[in-house]
């Protein structure tokens, strides 16, 4: 198992997280604790990937409030097995109150340095804890080195771009702007 914590770069909020990467699967867990423009918030999450590192499942429970608790077979289901059309095509997850499910495309896509990829994944706000399919891509930019590489990361439905820092594990070291990892 690895643990690994983030925080905000505005210093209102905290990450820690556990993975447990195994070889029929990967189960993550994690609390955060953290405010964006709807506010303050408190927040679990667990992820379950399929050992290709597909999103199978994910719960998120909002501290007194609201859970999504999505899942993934052929298509996404919701908990009482209604079709979730609109997340169609999408195999990945982002949760905007967390650096971690960047790891999830890089770790599935296995780029190589210049390669780039466009995907679509259920995106999810917080703390409205609501859920709708957003079109981003990958590009490798360099390979590793002093055990970091470097990815841009692209939101093509918002223009926003970022050049984010991972370790060998794919985890973010440092999302300027937004995250940090701490120690």
């Amino acid at each position: 198992m690895k643990q690994a914590r983030w925080t905000q770069r505005d210093g209102k909020g905290i990450e820690h997280l556990v993975l447990d990467e195994r070889s029929d699967g990967v189960v993550i867990e994690s609390v955060v604790v953290g405010e964006g423009e709807a506010g303050a918030f408190g927040m679990t999450y667990r992820i379950e990937c399929d050992a290709r590192w597909q999103v199978t499942r994910l719960v998120a429970k909002l501290a007194g409030g609201g859970c999504i608790d999505l899942r993934r077979a052929q298509a996404w289901t919701d908990e009482q097995g209604a079709p979730q059309a609109a997340l169609n095509g999408c195999i990945d997850v982002d949760i905007i109150a967390t650096p971690f499910t960047n790891t999830l495309p890089i770790r599935r896509l296995r780029l190589q340095p210049g390669e780039r990829r466009e995907i679509r994944v259920a995106y999810v706000r917080v703390p409205e804890m609501t859920v709708s399919a957003v079109a981003q891509a990958y590009t490798c930019i360099d390979a590793c080195v002093d055990g970091k590489r470097r990815y841009r990361f692209e939101g093509l439905d918002t223009g926003f771009t970022a050049e984010i820092a991972v370790d060998d594990d794919g985890l973010v070291t440092d999302y300027p702007g937004l995250f940090e990892r701490i120690a």
